[in-house]
């Protein structure tokens, strides 16, 4: 959800250097008050980790994002049925665009499937659920919207995982300082965290290609085996409940994949 940014990503899946322990953790905070000493902390601590100054000078440059804690506070859909998620997110398009898809770009999904062993169809709905095929990519500040949320006293742990990783990323000038992304700072055509980007992405995530190979490599790396069902209770919807926690969303990728692959 982001638009004209180079995610020149080639062999990344370097290991992420160890996030904070509770222990040497910057304070978190529930508002924008702390969020400057929390920035200075945090600084110095990504500094002692290897963070060098592009990285540093990032985060520093970086503001309270008011509208990814209001995003990540208001995420009501997911408590809907998996009916009213459905229609919500306009289910019935995706499978009938993802199947026009399908057809379209027919030697694209049959080179990734021949060396990743996942079909179509998941991950067409993957793509059409996370940007809407890349039409809908956002423009939040990805490094300011990834600092709010390790600042958050919600869930810090895990997204100062994914901001060390973003920093990582500045660094190595893959990402730069003013990428734009989603409202929890995901980027690309199926919406990377900084961790999935180190650990699987391959190429320009904005590339449809690259970013649909990537999501099969992270799949094909939580356990997908080529050939087996994905439905609840199959083998490979472990695969698609490592992609998003959320069981609604887990049951509409899996329930459209099969429609787009031909079920029903």
């Amino acid at each position: 959800m982001t638009r004209g940014r180079k995610l020149a990503i080639a062999s990344l899946a370097f290991p992420l250097m160890i996030a904070c322990t509770n222990a040497d953790a910057a304070q978190c905070g529930n508002g924008p008050g702390g969020f400057e000493a929390w920035k200075q902390q945090t600084a110095e601590q990504a500094r002692a980790k290897g963070i060098g100054s592009a990285g540093i000078s990032a985060l520093m440059s970086t503001n309270y994002a008011s509208a990814t804690i209001a995003a990540d506070r208001g995420q009501r859909s997911f408590g809907l049925s998996l009916n009213q998620f459905l229609a919500k997110r306009g289910a019935s398009t995706i499978v009938a665009r993802g199947r026009a898809m399908k057809q379209s770009h027919a030697a694209m999904f049959a080179s990734i499937q021949q060396h990743y062993g996942v079909p179509p169809g998941p991950l067409i709905a993957i793509w059409g659920m996370e940007t809407a095929f890349g039409s809908q990519r956002g423009n939040q500040h990805m490094l300011s919207s990834i600092a709010t949320l390790a600042y958050d006293c919600r869930r810090p742990e895990y997204f100062t995982d994914q901001l060390y990783a973003a920093l990582q990323l500045i660094d190595r000038g893959v990402l730069s300082a003013s990428t734009r992304g989603s409202m929890h700072g995901e980027v690309g055509q199926t919406q990377f965290l900084p961790k999935n980007i180190l650990a699987y992405g391959t190429g320009n995530l904005d590339n449809a290609a690259n970013a649909l190979s990537s999501t099969a490599a992270f799949l094909k790396a939580h356990g997908w085996r080529a050939g087996a069902g994905y439905q609840p209770g199959e083998p490979n919807f472990a695969a698609i409940q490592a992609w998003n926690a959320a069981g609604v969303y887990q049951q509409a990728i899996a329930m459209m994949g099969r429609q787009i692959d031909g079920g029903e």
